[in-house]
């Protein structure tokens, strides 16, 4: 069974979250929380396999808290996916480089999502095919700089 906290400030998406988490059985919701710092404090409390966590919320943004829950070696077995609808180039390496293990944008189809989830709960990372393409761009605009100067 894998365990997932969900941290959004919508209960609407956080509702239809659970639904869809839960729908294939290995997969259970073990808490939730309506922003950052209450979702930080039920990781910690809570201890789950895989955190769900948006970017823009009240009181403490997802990035910040994604690097609050990275940094912690309580949590060192703690995964997150950031679950977001902004696809902006800056959330995107922020949340990379704050130590996120997914990147996925919510109008991803529930099938995906569930399988996002077995992903980094197995210890890999994961990135929605329109992120990894927008991360592709970024390294390959950076590696040509960088060849520009040393090749």
């Amino acid at each position: 069974m894998i365990r997932i906290v969900l941290v959004d400030d919508q209960e609407m998406v956080r509702t239809g979250l659970r639904v869809l988490a839960q729908n294939d059985g290995d997969i259970v919701v073990v808490g939730e929380a309506a922003d950052g710092r209450a979702g930080l404090g039920t990781v910690r409390q809570l201890r789950p396999a895989v955190v769900l966590m948006d970017i823009r919320m009240p009181h403490l943004d997802g990035i910040t808290a994604t690097r609050r829950i990275v940094q912690d070696p309580a949590l060192a077995d703690v995964r997150v996916i950031m679950l977001t609808t902004f696809d902006e180039d800056d959330d995107v390496l922020a949340a990379i480089h704050a130590g996120a293990s997914g990147y996925v944008l919510k109008d991803v189809a529930p099938d995906d999502l569930r399988e996002a989830i077995r992903v980094v709960a197995a210890g890999d990372s994961l990135l929605s095919p329109t992120i990894t393409t927008k991360v592709l761009g970024h390294l390959s605009d950076r590696l040509g700089r960088e060849c520009i100067r040393n090749c």
